[in-house]
């Protein structure tokens, strides 16, 4: 029993002195002006390798070794706080500060504080990009970068996004912005999940893309993805569902829509006087639907409602020496089409490891799988198909070819066996850095990446298809493609200040390689229809074999240098080498290089005694980008296989030279850029903005121009032509209130570029190709509709030699002519602005986001009024045309003479203003409260709707003008609903 109560008093010395040796300490972190409670805040023990984060409400719990003190508190926008660890419950208020500047951006080959910046760079957090849900990350940020311009390509499921950085340069060869993510190139930037990502940087001047030589003449977008961290793992999980509807879509002509336009049609021609003379007009077929009022609108049976869906989970985590971040997320989008559906599936595994103190390795690996089904676009043959017919029988059998007719039933394609267009998309990315410090300020680091892409495209077109509905055999054809792309970079940087002095050098070498090659094999008259696109040898004819390969290298020298005196007077100046195996020998290299200046005004003595002005920065950049962005081989002809006969009876083999003649005096397309610019901040940074300047230059053009047919070749692509952009960016960001309990905030975006061609070939227009000196690359070049002639107008007409009904251009050079030289620039396809108001709202566990997105200055040819039909022999749109009871201006009379065609000036019709504004995103999100997630074991739970490009106001009836006028894979909006949960 003695020893019982010795072994009791034994244990409980020792936990006294166990509890002597640590103790637990807890809290609440809230901001200092507002009082609201600061999530993700890092407590760190100084001087200790423990630490926490706050939970949603602010609240945190660490426990604290014997010896230490003071705990260590950091959040991004607020200074950092050293304080003494007290008993109780500690109260810790962080101040917000200019923090935001000390915050770091990425830029090439490094990171710079932003306070710092001598560039434009705009900078987006990974929270902003997920607010709205999208297929491509860049979509999720149209409207929130000034000078950057967005625009979805259709609204398929997968559909592509068009980017541009402060307009075209180019006339043909890519305008797109180079990506880079985690510092290596990855062109395929719909692969990366939003989820993963910490940040996005654009570069926009010729001062920051400088360092990317050749890829960065079209401007820079650095993604950043999330990294593990010390400290207890975490758990996020996130899901939404959403269903999708067409964003408008006009409507044909009904029945007897169709039925009056023809007559008409007819009545002009003196065939039709009334009704009684419907049998010289239509068929039996079509009379007995027109008696029973039958009709059928295709597009109503093609367009359904579409789904979206997204799964994701992350895990962070790791100890002081290492930290690893996982993720998964599965995508899964199915179009407004039957068999247009795309599956996704990412994961990323990114680890870092400390080896020594002047050792750290990691890896950024992705792996992304595509399963996507596509079909070729059913609408435009349902648009023109006659409404007088139905798709099925009185027994609901389907019918391939209505009213005995030579046209395919809109529907075949969704029959079974009868298409099918599948797609299976592997790519996986690899990068491995290894980092040695041997000194202090000396850093080098080399980076290998790999990216490893395999695509495998099947396509089969029964002989029931739309496409081969007329054709005797059914067709199969097989697309494989792969491709490796190698980049190897070494990166020296040193870093040392002098008192008041601060520079920084970096050094780099550059390799990039990309091989990748293509075999497609084709076939006709598959053996069985469920064979689809595989077994091509059982194909009856048409069997062919076609294979290409191409591989381009780029050797690149980077040097940069900083250095700034007081962090007040900042300046920067690159130098790139680039070497491109694209290019014609003798000419493969060239030199670009920038210099940049800033002065931080505000960090003057003059401006300490104001109160209004918090923040002033001062910047100025000159410099030169280049781009070789042509097809390999361009500097070289080649041979293509032809039929040849000696006589009638002997088949030989023979080549001829190809189509594209070999330049080989091709160079570098250059780009000069000057830019200007002012950062501010104000009232404390309760108003903070930036604004830019700029004028881009863009020379030796690599043009694509065609050739005259005596040259035996079509075109040749050469160094010829100038372009110019300039114009200028706003982008504002506002705290309009800040409450303990309501908080409003504000984000304005504007852009506005003038784009413009300067020079071309001959020194003069060239109207062939749609290329004008002083307008943007791409416009509408036409007559100018004044409207239609009228009855009263019928003598001034004749003297044109038109008559009333018939459209009215205008004499733009008065003459009494009218002939080609009386075509004008009707408008520009590029927009002369852009916008972007983005609100978010907060009251208590309540948030709300309201994004206005719009463009500005656009027109468009609508695919939609050029549907008009004047013969009446295939559907048209339901327009206001003009008859001797109706006489409008908008569109011809009816004329069953006459084919679409020939109909005078019939191409003036479809050119519409496509400036519009759209409610972009709204959001309505609920955050639960720690006290209720506590009983579920959640560190935070968020539940929200959003709907997404809910309204769009412009000029076009039913439908939205950012599709650019094509009917086809009309754009949609999206009704989500979501969670994000983190244990």
């Amino acid at each position: 029993m003695k020893k019982i109560h010795l072994i009791c008093l034994l244990l409980c010395c020792f936990s006294q002195w166990a509890l002597a040796q640590s103790r637990t300490v807890k809290g609440k972190v809230t901001d200092a002006t507002t009082g609201e409670a600061l999530p993700g805040v890092t407590v760190q023990v100084k001087g200790g390798t423990g630490g926490a984060q706050t939970d949603p409400a602010g609240n945190f719990s660490l426990t604290m070794p014997d010896g230490k003190t003071e705990l260590l508190f950091s959040y991004m926008g607020y200074a950092s706080l050293t304080i003494p660890a007290t008993p109780g419950a500690m109260t810790v208020r962080l101040e917000q500060s200019n923090k935001k500047l000390d915050e770091l951006v990425v830029i090439g080959y490094g990171t710079v504080k932003k306070r710092d910046l001598t560039g434009a760079v705009a900078s987006i957090k990974g929270d902003e990009i997920k607010k709205v849900p999208s297929t491509n990350v860049m979509e999720s940020v149209q409207g929130k970068v000034p000078g950057v311009d967005i625009t979805r390509s259709s609204g398929a499921a997968g559909a592509k996004v068009n980017v541009t950085v402060r307009g075209n340069r180019s006339i043909t060869a890519a305008n797109g912005p180079l990506y880079i993510v985690d510092g290596v190139q990855y062109n395929s930037i719909e692969d990366i999940n939003p989820n993963d990502i910490q940040s996005m940087e654009v570069l926009k001047d010729a001062s920051t893309t400088a360092i990317y030589g050749s890829r960065g003449a079209n401007g820079v977008i650095m993604v950043t993805t999330k990294r593990g961290a010390s400290g207890k793992p975490k758990l996020n999980v996130s899901s939404y569902v959403g269903v999708s509807q067409v964003n408008g879509y006009p409507d044909m002509m009904t029945g007897p829509q169709y039925v009056a336009l023809k007559r008409e049609a007819n009545r002009t021609t003196g065939r039709w006087a009334s009704e009684a003379d419907d049998p010289k007009i239509f068929n039996a077929f079509e009379l007995e639907n027109i008696k029973n009022n039958v009709w059928t609108n295709y597009a109503d049976l093609l367009i359904h409602d579409g789904l979206q869906q997204d799964y994701q989970a992350g895990i962070s985590g790791g100890s002081d020496k290492t930290k690893v971040y996982f993720s998964f997320d599965y995508f899964n989008e199915k179009g407004l089409f039957k068999l247009d559906e795309l599956k996704r599936y990412t994961t990323r595994f990114n680890v870092d490891q400390t080896i020594t103190d002047a050792i750290k390795v990691g890896v950024q690996s992705q792996i992304t799988y595509y399963d996507q089904s596509q079909r070729r676009d059913p609408l435009n043959q349902a648009n023109k198909f006659l409404p007088l017919t139905t798709p099925y029988d009185e027994e609901g059998n389907f019918v391939l070819f209505p009213n005995s007719g030579s046209a395919v039933n809109p529907l075949a394609d969704e029959q079974p066996n009868a298409y099918a267009n599948d797609t299976k998309t592997t790519r996986a990315l690899a990068n491995a850095y290894v980092e040695i410090t041997p000194l202090a300020g000396l850093k080098f680091r080399s980076n290998l990446g790999v990216t490893l892409e395999n695509t495998k495209q099947g396509i089969f077109a029964s002989k029931a298809s739309i496409d081969r509905g007329t054709q005797s055999t059914s067709r199969s054809q097989s697309l494989n493609s792969s491709r490796t792309f190698l980049s190897w970079e070494n990166i020296l940087t040193y870093n040392k200040s002098f008192g008041n002095h601060n520079l920084g050098v970096t050094g780099v070498t550059s390799l990039l390689t990309d091989n990748w090659d293509n075999r497609n094999m084709q076939g006709d008259g598959q053996l069985l229809p469920s064979q689809l696109y595989h077994a091509l040898e059982n194909n009856i004819s048409g069997i062919s074999i076609n294979t290409d390969f191409f591989r381009t290298k780029l050797i690149s020298f980077t040097g940069r240098l900083n250095y700034d005196y007081k962090g007040k007077y900042l300046f920067s100046f690159t130098t790139r080498s680039d070497g491109s195996s694209k290019l014609s020998p003798g000419m493969k290299w060239a030199y670009f290089p920038s210099v940049a200046g800033a002065w931080r005004v505000s960090d003057e003595a003059f401006m300490k005694n104001q109160q209004v002005i918090s923040d002033l920065k001062l910047r100025v950049t000159y410099g030169i980008a280049g781009t070789d962005a042509v097809q390999p081989y361009s500097t070289a002809a080649v041979l293509t296989k032809i039929p040849f006969s000696w006589d009638d009876t002997n088949a030989a083999i023979a080549y001829t030279i190809g189509q594209q003649a070999g330049n080989r005096e091709l160079k570098w397309e250059t780009s000069t850029t000057k830019n200007i610019g002012m950062d501010f901040g104000i009232l404390e940074n309760r108003i903070t903005g930036n604004i830019d300047v700029y004028d881009t230059r863009t020379k030796d053009l690599l043009l694509m121009r065609t050739l005259p047919t005596s040259t035996g070749n079509t075109s040749v692509v050469q160094n010829i032509g100038k372009t110019r952009n300039r114009g200028f960016e706003i982008g504002i960001n506002t705290v309009n209130i800040s409450g303990r309990d309501f908080r409003w905030t504000s984000n304005i975006s504007y852009s506005r570029n003038n784009e413009e061609i300067v020079a071309l070939a001959s020194g003069a227009d060239d109207v062939a190709s749609g290329w004008f000196i002083g307008y943007p690359t791409r416009v509408l070049f036409d007559y100018e509709k004044l409207g239609i002639w009228q009855s009263n107008e019928a003598d001034l007409a004749a003297k044109f030699g038109r008559k009333p009904g018939e459209i009215k251009v205008k004499d733009q050079d008065g003459n009494g002519i009218i002939n080609i030289e009386d075509r004008v620039v009707i408008g520009s396809q590029i927009p002369k602005w852009t916008g972007g108001f983005n609100n978010d709202f907060k009251y208590k566990n309540f948030d709300l986001n309201i994004y206005i997105f719009a463009r500005f200055g656009q027109w468009i040819n609508s695919e939609y009024a050029n549907k008009y039909d004047p013969q009446g022999l295939e559907n048209s749109a339901p327009l206001n045309y003009w008859t001797p009871e109706n006489p409008t201006n908008e569109y011809p009379q009816p004329d069953a003479s006459r084919s679409k065609a020939s109909t005078p000036f019939i191409s003036t019709i479809g050119y519409k203003d496509g400036s519009f504004v759209k409610i972009r995103n709204i959001s309505l999100g609920y955050t639960f409260s720690p006290d209720v997630l506590k009983k579920i074991s959640l560190s935070s739970l968020r539940l929200y709707v959003t709907g997404k490009n809910l309204f769009t106001f412009s000029k076009v009836k039913d439908y939205d003008p950012e599709r650019g006028g094509a009917l086809s894979e009309p754009l949609t909006r999206m009704y989500v609903a979501g969670l994000n949960v983190e244990f």
